[in-house]
């Protein structure tokens, strides 16, 4: 192990939150199992008791688990002057076999953790605790990832040793290396991709616009919102990072959250993020707006989620432009120059 303070931070973060989710899905389970709003019994009473006190900690873990994504990139970055090879986070995280998987399941976290955070939101507008066997089986499902993801962030922070070599982001982000996802990505043609971003952007905020003014196809929103995700994570390596860098061979997805080219990664990844929990969050929410003690509550709160998605969406799209317009490199159809 590397003796860091981000690394221990990490680690820290990672045991804290896998301890209290552990906690809260064994009291989950037995809201799941007894729960009775209309019953007066004992066991009713400390259910009810314990339930807000849970949801209040779930709260701050699941806001922990939204954070512990972006320190787990600013770590592995801090990381790279450590390991020869490595230049960005790119490198730092191929220093053994546990280092992308973990952001993997990171980035799936991150989206479980906010649709959480939504519902239990939703769930805490109602009088009667409406939603609250849907938002312990959604901690049921989001639990087992979260520790699964400890336990290989833990592997990966201990496993680290200071003399391995690794790959440079120039290495594992080639267009003209065949063989890892990064490399394929990124041999994807720019300009065809950036067509697709655009179209697809301009298909996922006239479906959000729509359900936003007109309430009529939420869950195409959701749907094309995670779509969207994809897309985006996916154009960021094949195109928008050949701008922010001015490089025609230069896909990292990494060095753009690097000080030189202005951390404006960060502010992309935030957005990015931020779009798709909200868009997701419409969906999740349509089901329950007929919920008796939230008829009246729901729609202001799934269209404020609408929103905030589509400003998210129409931010990153605006900071992404600019970027292009301002570069100084030009793609052709056919060369990039």
């Amino acid at each position: 192990m590397i003796l860091n303070p981000t690394v221990i931070a990490n680690l820290l973060s990672a045991y804290v939150s896998s301890g209290m989710l552990v906690y809260a899905a064994y009291y989950g389970a037995q809201i799941l199992k007894h729960w009775n709003i209309e019953s007066g019994d004992e066991l009713q009473l400390i259910l009810e008791r314990k339930t807000y006190l849970i949801s209040t900690l779930l709260s701050y873990v699941f806001g922990l688990q939204l954070l512990s994504l972006f320190l787990y990139i600013f770590t592995a970055d801090a990381l790279c002057p450590l390991f020869v090879g490595a230049m960005c986070a790119a490198g730092t995280l191929n220093v053994n076999a546990f280092g992308y998987p973990t952001l993997v399941l990171k980035i799936i976290n991150f989206i479980l953790a906010g649709l959480w955070l939504v519902l239990n939101h939703a769930d805490n507008q109602g009088y009667d605790y409406p939603l609250i066997k849907k938002k312990y089986l959604l901690l049921a499902l989001v639990a087992p990832f979260i520790v699964l993801e400890t336990l290989l962030e833990s592997a990966y922070f201990l496993g680290m040793q200071a003399d391995v070599i690794t790959s440079c982001c120039g290495s594992l982000f080639s267009s003209e290396k065949a063989g890892g996802l990064g490399s394929e990505i990124a041999s994807l043609p720019a300009r065809p991709m950036m067509w697709i971003f655009y179209v697809a952007m301009l298909i996922t905020m006239s479906s959000g616009l729509i359900f936003y003014l007109k309430g009529k196809g939420g869950y195409l929103y959701a749907g094309l919102s995670l779509l969207m995700f994809v897309i985006s994570l996916v154009s960021i390596v094949s195109f928008i990072s050949l701008y922010i860098y001015e490089l025609p061979t230069h896909h990292c997805p990494f060095c753009i959250i690097m000080e030189e080219y202005h951390y404006i990664g960060y502010l992309l990844y935030v957005l990015l993020f931020g779009a798709v929990v909200a868009g997701m969050g419409t969906g999740l929410l349509i089901p329950f707006r007929e919920v008796e003690s939230l008829k009246h509550l729901l729609d202001g709160f799934i269209n404020k989620l609408a929103l905030a998605s589509l400003v998210f969406y129409a931010a990153f799209t605006a900071f992404v432009s600019y970027e292009i317009v301002t570069s100084s490199l030009v793609i052709s159809y056919e060369v990039v120059y």
